[in-house]
């Protein structure tokens, strides 16, 4: 079928068809029997129609075979176009554009190009805003009880509205070929001074997400006008959900993002869900990086450690990125985890002696890890390394509560006694990225130097970081005497010594800070040295850091290979 138009009661022959040559309009004398010269519209059409033929004529036999493979259907009436071409001499289709995008058929003519699939982009991306809101909505959504007014041009960012709004034309295919057929009969040589009212669409979505609230979703929908709509983290899940149900991926992205960098004890647990829920990858690893780093030092204070579901906490603690100051702050972080599951009705978190008394009232017949409550809890425990608790008074307290099985505190005491017998040698230790004993120093702004000094079977290092600059810092560990320590001091107290010159050590060091959203990383390599009481051979190898970021959290890892 081609295009037919009507003209002063003059029939035209047909324009073209769609792989045929361009058209150019007759002049015979048995058409136009009293008109001298063709029409203004046959001039227009021949214009176009020209300019058509130096745009593709050369070129077109040999594309013809590919274009082919290119086609796509337009309009109702499943006419087909060129889509990367400009105006094939094709009326009815360009008509059937006309009608959808409610524009005049005489100005569709006078400049066709601009009507390609492109154009069509650019004029909905750079659409005014002023303009959309003084125009009248030709679109209604009925969603969530409420009838929302919108623009065509704009919901085309959202693929489900336009798909929606793209189904309701096929539906009212028979409304769209009446109108069709009044533009085609009307005298193309006279302007339309008034426009008809704009006909509104009725869409329907349902949604069934609790997370979607109507102020949520009316965020959702004025982003579709707005660059910058405000939200905020009591919204942005409900926005976030409505944009994952719109296919809105500029809005949902914006929300990732928003997400990203407000991570905060309060938020962790909702925000690590969000992204496992729409399988988010980007907000998921964000959250465990975050956790793992804020774990012992933040999360575990506070009364938001609760909410950190159980999946989450055992990838955290697998993580090598885990940061904690030893061993046992790891442990009364996770024992204080498990206080607060079954305590739902605390709302502060205890003094650690109440845990300790909590745990301690379970029954003696066996460990609270072998019972019925705490079995489910096994798989955390297991990626402690209990055998970097080397206190005494540490290890009784642990005995007390009765909370790990028997067995496995004899074979952390047992391990104890071998490696101070052979001077410290951890001979039950192998691998340096899941076995090494682990402290931490947080360092913070106000800090120029900062260190702790820590014991192993009688051995005594400074861990310690210095600030040069604002930008540069360095880590390192160093071998003190005993009698370099201030007494009394709690690290001496009950506390092996050992008189051994040298000290064989194989360590790491790490540091991560967080700067504009991301992390970043700096480790030394595995390094194994001997170290003495002497400089330089006292003190370790120093990573040396150039950062912005602040706080800094820096890990050293390290056993005592046999020698």
């Amino acid at each position: 079928m081609c295009g037919v138009a009507e003209c002063e009661n003059q029939t035209l022959a047909p324009v073209s068809q769609l792989n045929s040559p361009p058209f150019y309009p007759r002049h015979d004398t048995h058409l136009f029997p009293s008109v001298s010269a063709p029409p203004p519209f046959i001039k227009m059409l021949t214009q176009v129609s020209r300019s058509f033929h130096q745009k593709v004529g050369n070129g077109r036999a040999e594309k013809m075979s590919k274009n082919r493979l290119e086609r796509r259907i337009v309009g109702a009436t499943n006419r087909w176009r060129f889509p990367q071409q400009y105006f094939c001499g094709d009326l009815l289709g360009l008509s059937q554009m006309c009608n959808v995008l409610n524009v005049e058929l005489d100005e569709a003519l006078k400049d066709p190009d601009r009507f390609c699939v492109s154009h069509f982009q650019k004029i909905f991306s750079n659409i005014d805003n002023s303009d959309i809101q003084s125009g009248e909505a030709d679109v209604i959504l009925q969603c969530l009880g409420f009838k929302w007014e919108l623009h065509h041009s704009q919901i085309f960012q959202s693929e489900t509205l336009a798909k929606l709004y793209l189904t309701a034309l096929k539906q009212n295919t028979k409304s769209q070929a009446k109108e069709l057929h009044k533009i085609l009969k009307a005298r193309p040589c006279e302007r339309i001074k008034e426009k008809s009212p704009v006909k509104k669409m009725i869409i329907s979505l349902k949604i069934n997400d609790p997370a979607v609230t109507r102020v949520a979703f009316a965020l959702a929908l004025k982003n579709l006008y707005m660059n910058e709509v405000e939200m905020n983290v009591d919204n942005v899940l409900g926005v976030l959900a409505s944009a994952h149900i719109l296919q809105f991926n500029h809005l949902f992205q914006k929300c990732v993002n928003m997400m990203l960098s407000r991570l905060t004890p309060s938020t962790i647990k909702n925000f690590y869900l969000a992204g496992c829920k729409y399988k988010e990858e980007q907000l998921t690893i964000a959250c465990e990086k975050w956790l793992a780093i804020n774990l012992v030092p933040l999360v575990g204070t506070q009364i938001h450690l609760r909410h950190i579901p159980q999946h989450l906490l055992h990838k955290v603690l697998q993580s090598p990125r885990l940061f904690t100051f030893s061993e046992f702050h790891l442990l009364k972080t996770l024992l204080m985890w498990v206080y607060l599951q079954m305590n739902s009705k605390v709302q502060v978190i205890p003094i650690h002696e109440t845990m300790l008394a909590y745990f301690s009232s379970f029954s003696k017949k066996c460990c609270f890890l072998e019972q019925d409550a705490g079995q489910t809890w096994t798989p955390l425990f297991l990626c402690l390394r209990l055998h970097g608790i080397t206190s005494g008074k540490d290890l009784e307290e642990l005995k007390h509560i009765n909370f790990f099985p028997e067995s496995w505190l004899v074979r952390v005491t047992a391990n104890h006694y071998h490696a101070l017998e052979s001077g410290g040698n951890m001979v039950h230790l192998k691998d340096l990225s899941t076995q090494a004993m682990r402290f931490g120093l947080l360092f913070r702004q106000e800090y120029t130097t900062y260190s702790e000094t820590i014991s192993i079977y009688g051995y005594f290092f400074e861990i310690k970081g210095i600030k040069h600059d604002s930008t540069s810092y360095s880590f390192s560990m160093q071998r003190i005497r005993h009698t370099d320590l201030d007494c009394p001091s709690p690290i001496c107290e009950h506390s092996a010594i050992s008189l051994r010159a040298e000290r064989l050590v194989k360590y790491e060091i790490r540091a991560q800070t967080l700067v504009d959203g991301k992390w970043q990383e700096f480790r030394t390599n595995q390094i194994t040295q001997k170290f003495g009481f002497i400089k330089p051979g006292c003190k370790s190898h120093a990573l040396k850091i150039q950062t912005l970021g602040i706080p800094i959290y820096a890990s050293f890892a390290f056993i005592f290979p046999a020698s």
